[in-house]
């Protein structure tokens, strides 16, 4: 009888854990799943096919170079990306805690989205789940543990969107095709290793500095972007770094990166990782034709 209960008492709390963490994880597949479904029901077709060098005339000498360098005439626009990623990700803003995450990250390119969808393991038996998007001109930035407990929640306010349409701006050295003038970015010289990209997508317009590599590839991002202290949203030097370019699809992308945001006690990096897959979905005859049937537009915003 005595073992019974002491069975009973065994069990009980290891069933509710694990009921507990099957809802969890249900309702963290049927968040990404939703967010997925947003993002490509806000895909708008395209009316360009193919890179042409020819609309490279009259662009920043850098930005040239780099077109030439990442991009074969005749390149195939991008319409999607899907990739995983590895890497460490910092939890501390004052110190370095820095804990080992995966992440899958689907890209779209019109209109201008993305979902990262990522595990950060805090401790062995602890995981937080992040989802970091821009879906259909709106920022978003949901962590949790396990699906069970929310621990942020940002979306819906100008400087969210803001801040994640320059994340989207910032790593399109992954998915190239979107930094051309066809695909609504603009480029101002600033001098002959940087440039200055601008991209507008409904009511939000972002601003992002390229500094270019002897090689012709892009080194380093950055820009002014919307940090999170304390209650507030406050503008914040915020930096990405590019290596390792290796040739997908014909086109040179970066597989390793790391981020950081630029503080007054100096550069407080928070993100290092690399791609370990990488797949691209490009235009097809049959979305240009939609598009000019439909009559639509090349991108938002433009």
């Amino acid at each position: 009888m005595w073992w019974g209960i002491i069975l009973y008492v065994a069990l009980v709390p290891a069933v509710i854990i694990a009921i507990a963490l099957i809802y969890g994880s249900n309702r963290l597949r049927a968040t990404t799943k939703e967010m997925n479904v947003k993002l490509e029901e806000a895909r708008v077709p395209i009316n360009t096919m193919r890179y042409d060098e020819k609309e490279l005339e009259g662009l920043p000498a850098p930005v040239q170079r780099y077109f030439h360098s990442a991009l074969m005439d005749g390149q195939k626009i991008i319409t999607a990306v899907y990739m995983k990623q590895s890497g460490t990700f910092n939890m501390s803003e004052t110190g370095a805690q820095w804990k080992m995450f995966t992440a899958t990250q689907q890209v779209i390119t019109s209109r201008p989205g993305f979902d990262w969808d990522a595990r950060i393991k805090m401790a062995p038996l602890t995981v937080v789940n992040v989802h970091d998007a821009y879906i259909a001109g709106e920022g978003i930035l949901n962590a949790s543990l396990y699906g069970l407990a929310t621990l942020a929640s940002l979306r819906g306010t100008p400087e969210v969107a803001q801040g994640e349409l320059m994340r989207f701006l910032a790593e399109a050295a992954w998915y190239p095709t979107a930094l051309l003038p066809s695909q609504g970015v603009h480029w101002e010289t600033v001098d002959d290793k940087s440039a200055k990209a601008t991209l507008k997508d409904g009511k939000t317009t972002v601003t992002v500095l390229y500094h270019f590599n002897e090689d012709n590839t892009i080194e380093s991002v950055s820009a002014e972007r919307p940090r999170m202290v304390g209650e507030k949203m406050i503008p914040t030097k915020w930096e990405g770094r590019w290596s390792n370019y290796e040739k997908r699809n014909g086109m040179r992308v970066p597989l390793e990166g790391e981020v950081a945001w630029m503080q007054i006690k100096g550069r407080v990096p928070y993100w290092r990782g690399y791609v370990t897959n990488l797949r691209y979905e490009f235009a097809e005859q049959s979305q240009v034709q939609a598009c000019k049937v439909a009559n639509l537009p090349a991108t938002i915003g433009k």
